[in-house]
């Protein structure tokens, strides 16, 4: 059975090319960013023998310190099955421990070893140049006006953080 929804012609279809103006573009050109930056930086990680998702627990803890698994997942935008894979990885190459939480054995609070640190400061050097090379089309000025927009939207004043 079809939906009862009136057909409408739009002006503007989503269609994730260069000056799409559909009400999806914004979102389409950021998921494209995205997929670039990511490729851009899994490509600094690679020689490292860690990916994307292990340098995002390895920087929430750097930020937060010592941090349990539950709020690992929320930090990283994974699930709860998929964090304990990513901290199984961290821990076989010892970048990160799982150390019991006082007053609750149940719980795992993990933790970056000087290992993980060193890893982190590396990859880090090794970076830059690729973040560099990322942005080099933009012009004087561009690549921090982008930054500060990008974190203005990401991080809306009106959230809670």
């Amino acid at each position: 059975m079809a939906a009862d929804v009136p057909h409408q012609v739009t002006a503007s279809r989503a269609t994730d090319r260069p000056g799409d103006e559909s009400p999806f573009a914004l979102g389409l050109l950021l998921r494209r960013a995205h997929w670039r930056a990511a490729a851009v930086m899994g490509e600094a990680l690679r020689p490292f023998g860690i990916e994307l998702r292990h340098f995002a627990v390895l920087i929430a803890l750097v930020n937060r310190g010592p941090t349990v698994q539950r709020d690992l997942a929320t930090a990283t935008g994974s699930d709860k099955a998929g964090i304990m894979r990513v901290v199984d990885d961290l821990e076989r190459m010892g970048l990160a421990v799982r150390k019991t939480v006082p007053g609750d054995r149940r719980v795992r609070a993990v933790e970056i070893t000087p290992q993980g640190v060193e890893l982190f400061d590396a990859a880090h050097v090794a970076a830059e140049p690729l973040a560099e090379h990322l942005v080099a089309e933009l012009g004087p000025g561009e690549s921090a006006q982008l930054r500060d927009l990008l974190t203005r939207f990401a991080y809306p004043a009106d959230d809670e953080v």
